[in-house]
């Protein structure tokens, strides 16, 4: 108090004629004093006071004064309220109040306005509210407004600044920037003010009030429009200033990143760096998160540069934001340089490290770190523990983690939602289920993510009844599945094949309003699609409003597996088209559908395109590159981009075996199989296929049944598609008894394996043993397919059943919905072109719903040549040559029917046309397997070593089977001679060739087994007829079309093939 008065004593302002003072409790009236004799006076009466007067001095004073208003004006007070402000004195400001109010001071401005300040700027604003409703309403300028509206802005009481604000306009008041600036920051501070309220009414009044530019209003609608993710509006706003300040750039900046703007952030702080804005910590820890959440290495590596020369590498929020950026992008190296050489770190700092390197799969280093931080005055948090029991994980260190599962409960960390998420996905991933389900009980049952982790848990195990009792408790306990909840349990659907489940699911998805969420939807993309639904798939894709890289990539996918590749590309061109830029996945796919097309400059192309996306080293791209290669035949392309991949897993494996034995290079499959086996790989299902195929494929049987061991080993043969495999392996290789051995041993048997069965007999002319499994298959109950009526009518065609195969083919849509394929309308031609109905079968192709292709006029051209039509086989010849010019199968067939028909200047003619076309036949080539090798012969063949020996029993064979009747059929062997060779008997066909070295080089007890390229011809047909019957052995040839089981002079065909 006693400084109060002094001050009052002490201003200029108080030099009067004269002054009052005190003595002894009574007023005394001093003239004419000096500034000195003031002073003097002043400490005479402090002295001369009690201390129960100097206490109340400001009353006595007020009493004083009041007896002589007329010696003291506002000037006094103003200065005494000055002293109560810097002091922050309400209370002898109150007291002040009442006794001006007595001497009428009430109405005087100043001193209503300088009480504002004290009880505003001391938190009494009921004090500051009452000040203010007593001021008369045309002496509330905007000052004093504003002075209310800072102190309730700054106490975060928002709707008593909107009520103001409010009140202001009414009454006509005009806002200044300071008025806007504290309105919109109390509108920053209350999304419930902004969203309800509406900020662009008061953008409105800002540009109404022409206060559009001023820096701080603008400043404060870039932070308001950011902070509630109209970064849209921030960025119109800022790019509407005349004059920015770093407090605007950094707004704008902040706006960005915390609206996922990355790429924009980034984009502004070049643009803050061309206008020679000096960065700060801030900016550069806000772009260097950005450049991390888009994983933009290069321009981090920029940015570290320039905060070397800037000095702020100390700057714990900078390193540490450079931690994570070099972590997530996998230069861990560099992300350890950092932290070594940070001065100082703190938990985030570990925490960025940490999860790092759990993220790239170094959970050992993690774990080792986590000991180091322990080491330190440091407290590991939730995010550390989160990311350490990932690291756990990753690693199956289910012991590790239970320490650490103690840790979290000691130092109550336990409760803690993510701690809780983290720890059941630890037991979920490390399949220990009972400890998961109790550790769930006794959590918060309403986290959905926990009951979500163990639906992924229990789909991981494949246990549809128990994933499904989850669904349905969540539900009945209140909680609603979100979008995660759903693709976990469609996924289960999905892998356990109960597609009518997900059907359901789907429909729930309809009901609760997820039917627009891409990630749901792609889900339900990849069930439809893996369970063949395309229909259903596209119908859900092409409904999706939101066009987002995990859905579309999800139905190229689906194409692809479904062999609809053309299809897949389609859609991925598609995709870039509308700017969507491909993630792996999308990669990977598009490259197995050029693999299925054996487009290899597409698929390249499309590698190339992955690399530059960031993907050089993903998986999933590089084992479709590998595929690629193999599927085309690049046999070194193939093992080179095999060597690339540093960690390789059996599908990098599949793809050489699968690859090559799809091109044919089925030698080359088989070898790779071998080495898988030799390199200690564990093989699976589709392994296990491949090489199945590739030993069916070279009629390799020996070595079949060796894999058909493994596979039996293994524990696959109770799997019904290993099965189906060997079945079709047997039938393959020509051996019907262990093809129907291991179809009867079968516990349960697909369409796949009627198929093969069906097929397998067909192949072999035991056409009557197909169509009793074909009705035996419709007896049980089995639907059959496409691929089933293929078999079927083919048998009909090998035994010549004409009426039969042709009810068949009715049937396929009458009974069975099924449409017709070009497969099936050339197997029909066939079924009446061997049994001579040559003008009906041409009557038949006229009328196709369809446009027939080659395969069908081929088909009707070869019965031409076995019934010698030159009518009807010349107009099918010249058709072909209309369709397929470059196909030499066609000049091939043309000039056979010429040569059965004697007519050989036509056939040279034919044969000179395919020269000037640059065609070439296709050489004819048989091999057999002899030893666990491979004997591969062509026409006229001398390279094998054994060639000498080869031919002279071939001629021996041909006196014996002269002996017994054999006719040498001059014409098939004159019409494979080229133009100007001559005798014909210098080329012997391949397959003749390959009999003569089984005959020398395998034991008379074992079948001669010959696989040719080609279809036989008529001479070696009946050569090999003769052959089985004075060598006294079985001999199984399969050509181009079928078997032909030969024994006694006999082959099964009944010469009709």
């Amino acid at each position: 108090m006693m400084k109060i008065i002094q001050s009052f004593f002490k201003s200029s302002d108080c030099l009067r004629k004269e002054i009052w003072s005190f003595q002894y409790g009574k007023p005394i009236r001093l003239k004419n004093c000096s500034f000195t004799s003031c002073a003097s006076i002043n400490s005479l009466v402090l002295d001369d006071c009690s201390d129960e007067e100097n206490e109340y001095y400001p009353s006595i004073v007020h009493q004083w004064v009041a007896k002589d208003k007329g010696y003291f004006d506002h000037t006094y007070y103003l200065s005494l309220l000055d002293s109560c402000l810097s002091e922050g004195s309400i209370v002898d400001a109150k007291k002040l109040q009442g006794k001006l109010l007595t001497l009428g001071f009430g109405d005087d401005y100043r001193i209503g306005a300088r009480f504002l300040d004290i009880y505003v700027a001391g938190g009494d604003l009921s004090s500051a509210l009452q000040i203010f409703d007593n001021l008369p309403i045309g002496i509330r300028n905007v000052s004093c407004w504003n002075k209310l509206l800072s102190g309730f802005s700054r106490i975060k009481r928002n709707d008593e600044v909107f009520n103001l604000f409010s009140q202001m306009i009414r009454e006509d008041v005009n806002p200044d920037e300071c008025t806007f600036s504290e309105v919109l920051q109390a509108c920053s501070d209350n999304k419930a003010a902004f969203r309800f309220r509406g900020v662009e009414q008061i953008h409105a009044l800002v540009t109404r009030h022409g206060l559009g530019l001023q820096l701080i209003v603008s400043n404060r609608l870039i932070d308001l429009y950011s902070k509630n993710g109209f970064v849209d509006s921030a960025k119109l706003v800022f790019e509407d200033m005349l004059v920015r300040d770093s407090s605007s750039w950094v707004a704008m900046l902040s706006g960005f990143c915390k609206n996922n703007r990355e790429e924009d952030a980034i984009l502004l702080y070049k643009d803050m760096r061309t206008f020679g804005v000096i960065p700060t910590p801030y900016v550069f820890s806000s772009v260097i998160s950005a450049s991390t959440k888009i994983e933009a290495f290069n321009l981090g590596e920029q940015l570290h540069s320039s905060i070397y020369k800037w000095g702020f590498l100390s700057n714990v929020f900078v390193s540490n934001a450079l931690v994570t950026l070099y972590s997530r992008c996998g230069y861990l190296t560099l992300a350890e340089k950092v932290f070594v050489e940070m001065p100082h770190k703190d938990g985030v700092t570990y925490n960025s490290l940490i999860s790092g390197l759990s993220l790239k799969g170094f959970s050992d280093k993690a774990l080792q770190l986590f000991e180091k931080m322990q080491l330190s005055s440091l407290k590991p948090d939730c995010v550390t523990i989160a990311s350490l029991l990932g690291a756990c994980a990753s690693l199956g260190a289910l012991q590790k983690g239970r320490q650490l599962h103690s840790y979290a409960t000691k130092t109550g960390l336990c409760s803690d939602s993510i701690i809780e998420g983290s720890l059941l996905d630890l037991y979920v991933k490390c399949s220990d289920i009972e400890t998961a389900h109790s550790f769930f009980l006794g959590s918060q049952m309403e986290n959905i993510v926990l009951w979500n982790v163990m639906l992924v848990g229990y789909g991981q195990m494949g246990d549809l009844d128990e994933s499904f009792k989850i669904f349905s408790l969540m539900q009945f306990k209140g909680l609603q599945p979100n979008q995660y909840t759903y693709p976990s349990i469609l996924r289960t659907c999905t892998s356990v094949g109960a597609l009518y489940l997900g059907e359901q699911i789907h429909s729930q998805v309809l009901k609760t309003g997820f039917w627009q969420n891409v990630y749901v939807c792609s889900v339900l993309i990849d069930m439809y699609a893996k369970h063949e639904k395309l229909d259903a798939a596209e119908k859900i894709f092409w409904r999706l409003n939101e066009e987002d890289v995990v859905s579309w990539t999800s139905m190229i996918a689906g194409y692809a597996q479904h062999d609809f590749f053309v299809e897949a590309l389609k859609l991925f061109r598609k995709m870039q088209d509308h700017g969507i830029r491909s993630d792996n996945i999308g990669f990977a796919s598009a490259i197995s559908a050029c693999a299925g097309i054996q487009a290899l400059y597409q698929g390249r192309q499309i590698h190339a395109q992955s690399v530059m996306s960031g993907y050089s080293l993903d998986h999933s791209a590089g084992n479709a590159l590998i595929f690629l290669y193999a599927r085309c035949g690049k046999i070194q392309d193939a093992y080179a981009a095999f060597d690339k991949i540093d960690t390789k897993d059996i599908i990098s494996w599949n793809g050489l075996v699968s690859g090559f034995a799809q091109s044919g290079f089925c030698e080359e499959a088989l070898k790779v199989f071998s080495r898988l086996h030799g390199d200690g790989v564990e093989a699976n299902m589709f392994t296990y296929g491949s090489a199945v195929s590739a030993a069916a494929n070279t009629t390799n049987i020996k070595q079949g049944k060796q894999i058909h061991a493994r596979i039996i080993k293994t524990g696959y043969n109770a799997e019904t598609e290993a099965s189906n495999s060997l079945i079709t392996l047997y039938a393959k290789c020509g051996s019907l008894v262990d093809a129907r051995k291991e179809f009867l041993e079968m516990q349960n048997k697909n369409d796949v394996s009627w198929n093969a069965m069906i097929t397998g007999y067909s192949q072999h002319g035991c056409g009557n043993e197909a169509i009793e499994l074909f009705e035996e298959m419709r007896h049980l109950g089995v639907k059959p397919n496409h691929v089933t009526y293929v078999g079927v009518l083919s048998a009909c065609s090998h035994v010549g059943l004409v009426d039969k195969g042709l009810c068949y083919f009715n049937s396929m849509s009458k009974d069975y919905g099924l449409m017709p394929k070009l497969e099936h309308y050339a197997s029909v031609v066939d079924i009446l072109g061997r049994a001579g109905h040559l003008q009906r079968a041409m009557k038949f192709v006229e009328a196709m719903p369809v446009e027939p292709d080659a395969m069908v006029w081929r088909t009707l051209l070869s019965a031409c040549i076995v019934h010698k039509n030159i009518e009807i086989g010349e107009e099918t010849g010249h058709r072909l040559l209309e369709l397929e010019p470059q196909d030499s199968a066609t000049y091939v067939l043309l000039s056979n029917l010429y040569a059965v028909l004697g007519r050989w200047d036509s056939r040279n003619q034919t044969r000179l046309l395919m020269k000037d076309r640059g065609v070439k036949k296709e050489p004819g080539r048989s091999w057999i397997e002899v030893k666990n090798t491979i004997h591969a012969f062509f026409v006229g063949d001398r390279l094998h070593p054994l060639a000498n020996h080869i031919y002279h029993f071939v001629e021996e064979l041909n006196k014996r089977v002269f002996m017994i009747g054999y006719v040498q059929d001059n014409n098939s062997l004159w019409n494979d001679l080229e133009l100007g060779q001559k005798d014909p008997t210098a080329y012997i066909h391949s397959e003749k060739l390959a009999i003569a070295f089984g005959l020398l080089s395998l034991p008379e007890m074992i079948p001669i087994r010959v696989m040719k390229n080609l279809r036989v011809c008529n001479d070696c047909h009946n050569w090999i007829k003769c052959v089985s019957k004075v060598a006294d052995r079985s001999i199984i040839v399969r050509d181009a079309y079928r078997f032909h089981h030969f024994a006694d002079g006999q082959c099964s065909c009944n010469d009709f093939w």
